[in-house]
């Protein structure tokens, strides 16, 4: 198993080498650059248009006058010594920026995945034990909505309805002002993590629902049941082990729904995470920024299809097997 994890986290390197050459070379592509950026930004306060000699020597002292490549390993060699850059548009280093946004969004995507986790698999097994009732109808209907319907048009309307309609919550925001006690935190932080997670939980429950009816249709179960065991045992105890298996798989696959969706959720609810913070990143051709944050994201995919392995492996001894003999 140790020499498995090791050969998937070498492998991680050129992919992640990979991205960060795409991701750069569209940077350059794209029209425009910080130094248009910044210079725009101040005419559009009110200063006068900025002219061509100021774009060259704006260009010149922010190094974007140096060929792509020179700048790219610049920022490469930087990396590797755990310098991950200086912003274009505060001059501030990435890795300072990035220390004050991190918290908010782990924040904000952990408390999703706990409630889309609990939610779905609850809701997935009600769904399975009540097979074609009221209840699974209801709950069938639930989730295809949830998965059908863009995450950043149910934010927007949920903010209409429970923040501006009935004031249930904050409008937006991650504490209120002059405010800094956890309820406050706990109260601006339960909408926007809820609707980051409704996708997940929809596609869990439906996930779990096919998933749980498979395994109680099997012969084991049957034997089980012929034995005289209550019917919560062989289900908690025999079916719900061996349902959770592909369930752990599609839970490690959706952290990147989950990355891209706290995006959207950030900018909707104005949360002061990774997800504004690169969008900020993007508006300005903040390359620095740009390519940390999508460094960062692509490590914890990669990283999580890896968790997703071991623990498939740990639940199915065929799996640890398996893992072993490619060890």
């Amino acid at each position: 198993m140790r020499d498995y994890l090791v050969r998937r986290t070498i492998s991680m390197i050129p992919t992640l080498l990979g991205i960060t050459i795409i991701v750069f070379a569209f940077i350059e592509w794209a029209p425009g650059d910080a130094a248009t950026a910044i210079l725009g930004s101040r005419a559009k306060d009110g200063e006068v248009e900025f002219t061509q000699a100021e774009l060259d020597r704006l260009r010149h002292e922010l190094g974007l006058d140096r060929p792509a490549p020179v700048r790219y390993l610049e920022w490469l060699v930087g990396l590797t010594r755990g310098d991950l850059g200086t912003s274009l548009a505060t001059m501030r280093p990435v890795s300072d920026l990035i220390s004050l946004r991190m918290g908010p969004t782990l924040e904000l995507m952990v408390t999703a995945f706990l409630l889309s986790s609990v939610l779905g698999v609850a809701l997935g097994a009600i769904s399975a034990l009540r097979r074609y009732s009221a209840t699974d109808h209801i709950l069938t209907v639930a989730g295809m909505l949830g998965i059908s319907t863009p995450t950043f048009y149910i934010g927007l309307l949920a903010l209409f309805i429970f923040s501006i309609q009935l004031g249930m919550f904050p409008l937006g925001g991650r504490v209120s002002p002059g405010a800094t006690d956890f309820v406050s935190r706990l109260h601006h932080l339960v909408l926007p993590a809820f609707i980051l997670g409704l996708d997940l939980t929809a596609a869990l429950m439906r996930f779990a629902r096919s998933s749980l009816l498979e395994v109680l249709k099997s012969d084991y179960i049957t034997t089980a049941r012929s034995k005289g065991l209550a019917g919560p045992r062989v289900v908690l105890v025999h079916a719900f082990r061996n349902a959770l298996i592909p369930m752990i798989v599609i839970l490690g696959m959706r952290l990147p729904i989950l990355i891209g969706g706290s995006v959207v959720i950030e900018t909707v609810f104005d949360w002061p995470g990774m997800g504004s913070f690169y969008i900020a990143g993007v508006r300005g051709r903040d390359y620095p920024i740009i390519m940390t944050v999508t460094l960062l994201s692509a490590f914890a995919v990669l990283a999580a299809s890896i968790l997703v392995d071991v623990l498939t492996a740990a639940a199915d001894p065929r799996v640890r097997l398996e893992s072993k003999r490619e060890g």
